[in-house]
């Protein structure tokens, strides 16, 4: 008797297995205590029903990719508007049905 359906997506498996260490990790993760920053999960993807924007690192330039001059300004204001941006551009590339 099943009460309810959960998707992981739209592919086929061999077992069980996997699909259920998936929808394990995404509850787990949730709960105070798991994650070392619990604050890190307030501005990820679907957080506010948008993905989540691109993430840079060290070095500033890497095989001719370049993080954008305005993460490296330190204009707190600046660098939001350009997060909430690139999350609604991904969005809609990428999951437009959120929007």
């Amino acid at each position: 008797m099943v009460d309810e359906i959960i998707s992981i997506g739209d592919y086929v498996l061999t077992g069980g297995e996997i699909p259920a260490m998936v929808v394990t990790d995404a509850i787990v993760r949730l709960l105070p205590g798991v994650l070392e920053k619990e604050e890190a999960t307030n501005l990820e993807s679907f957080s506010e029903k948008l993905l989540e924007y691109p993430q840079y690192t060290r070095p500033e330039e890497y095989r001719g990719w370049n993080v954008p001059e305005v993460l490296l300004s330190g204009n707190h204001q600046e660098i939001e508007k350009w997060r909430k941006q690139m999350a609604l551009k991904k969005t809609k590339k990428v999951r437009p049905d959120l929007l």
